[in-house]
């Protein structure tokens, strides 16, 4: 078991749907022990019985957009736990009617919300759990291809995803000098909760059917094990790295 004696951190589990699910399923798999993020009550209700179901060992409440509730996070898994190993950060927002139409149309207000959710979150946890994070930590995030080139529709939270992935670059910097990685997965397109939002999200899946190398889309399990990779020794000099998980997509030109 590649994780064994691993302490994970999982921020943005949804429902058994999401990414973040299917990295904490194979997490288990391999021997990580886990905790879970949940904003509000309504989400706690469908993140608790998630913990249950893969034997994590507590949830804490963590609104990513607020400093105090970040930095009382930490404070409570030192509490729980002292150290960890693991952060996987797949927390993104955006306005629903910033996701379709022409991207010059987005608002001022809409723009800051989908860069601090999307983007400047995965900073302010890097910094509050710092000192927690062991030698040889990992820290992974979600990203996708619209961050590199324009996929309609992604608008906003292209440019936000961008600003993600050169995050991780620069952090990749600062956490590499106490020997912490940090990378980004970039999947392809699966029906999640937050791609529901994405109009024309259905013809963006039979696209990469249709046209990606191995001519099916991905899934959870598939951007899980990759994950598994990312978060074990076995990458311990992979860094600042974004590794792509869309059946190759993101090879083919016209």
């Amino acid at each position: 078991m590649l994780l064994a004696g691993k302490k994970a951190l999982i921020f943005g589990v949804a429902n058994n749907k999401s990414i973040a699910y299917g990295i904490s399923k194979e997490f288990k798999d391999h021997g990580a022990q886990l905790a879970f993020s949940y904003v509000g009550e309504a989400i706690q209700k469908r993140v608790e019985p998630i913990c249950q179901e893969l034997g994590g060992d507590f949830t804490f409440p963590c609104d990513v957009t607020d400093d105090a509730q970040v930095a009382a996070a930490a404070e409570m898994v030192r509490e729980k736990w002292g150290t960890v190993d693991v952060i996987v950060h797949s927390v993104a927002f955006a306005h629903r009617d910033d996701l379709h139409g022409r991207y010059i149309d987005t608002t001022r207000d809409g723009f800051k919300l989908a860069l601090d959710v999307s983007a400047y979150s995965l900073v302010a946890l890097c910094k509050a759990f710092e000192p927690l994070l062991n030698p040889g930590a990992s820290v992974l995030t979600m990203t996708y291809y619209g961050a590199q080139k324009v996929i309609t529709n992604y608008n906003v939270m292209g440019v936000a995803k961008a600003a993600l992935e050169a995050s991780v670059r620069y952090l990749a910097v600062d956490l590499g000098a106490k020997g912490v990685r940090i990378n980004g997965l970039s999947a392809g397109p699966i029906k999640t909760l937050a791609a529901s939002g994405i109009s024309g999200f259905k013809q963006i899946l039979d696209h990469i059917e249709e046209h990606s190398p191995m001519r099916r889309n991905v899934t959870t399990e598939d951007v899980g094990r990759a994950a598994v990779f990312l978060a074990s020794d076995l990458s311990s000099a992979v860094t600042g790295e974004v590794m792509f998980v869309d059946s190759g997509y993101n090879v083919m030109g016209i």
